[in-house]
């Protein structure tokens, strides 16, 4: 019971009140730039959740595994990246090939997933919080939740702000960024959710 209890907290948590874009601030540049429409920003989410997922279960076994056992724990952060952009080049490739659409929406910000810090932040996160193995690759995969949640909410947010009439000196970036500004003050509201 207190297992389920801690899978729960993980997930709220991972969504709620430590959101990685809205919250803790890590992978702002997808977020600012995937934004523009719902289903990029969709496709976006999906691919980094899967990812995010992925790469908890990599990098728990590279780090327990083989960092542990040879006492390399100082390289963790090296070897993550080469993890996650292993893990990335092996989405990239699947998307060229299955959904060529979604490849070309999405871009350059498809191989910046490698250098989303958020990608690398749930996999540090997991090893600082103690994870087991599954509760890591369900942080990985709700931490990609919330990221789908915030930056699918954004698209919607965008879409009709773009259409809305405003002052010219706020039209466009100036805007998206403050309206970026008041969901993150929004979502920090949850920071003082206590969980069981």
């Amino acid at each position: 019971m207190e297992y389920i209890q801690s899978l729960v907290g993980i997930l709220v948590a991972a969504i709620l009140s430590e959101n990685f874009i809205l919250v803790k601030f890590y992978g702002i540049c997808p977020f600012m730039g995937v934004s523009k429409k719902i289903d990029t920003a969709l496709g976006m989410g999906m691919a980094v959740t899967f990812v995010m997922a992925l790469a908890s279960a990599a990098t728990y076994g590279v780090y327990y595994l083989m960092l542990v056992p040879l006492g390399l724990q100082y390289l963790q952060t090296l070897a993550f990246i080469l993890v996650i952009a292993s893990i990335v080049q092996v989405v990239e490739m699947f998307l060229k090939k299955a959904v060529p659409a979604l490849y070309k929406a999405l871009g350059i910000f498809l191989p910046l997933i490698t250098t989303n810090c958020a990608v690398l932040g749930v996999a540090l996160l997991n090893v600082q919080k103690g994870y087991d193995f599954l509760q890591s690759v369900f942080n990985g995969a709700c931490g990609g939740l919330g990221f789908t949640v915030s930056i699918v909410l954004f698209a919607s947010l965008r879409e009709r702000v773009d259409k809305a009439e405003s002052p010219e000196c706020f039209k466009g970036f100036p805007l998206t960024l403050i309206a970026a500004g008041l969901m993150a003050l929004a979502f920090m509201g949850f920071s003082g959710l206590k969980i069981f």
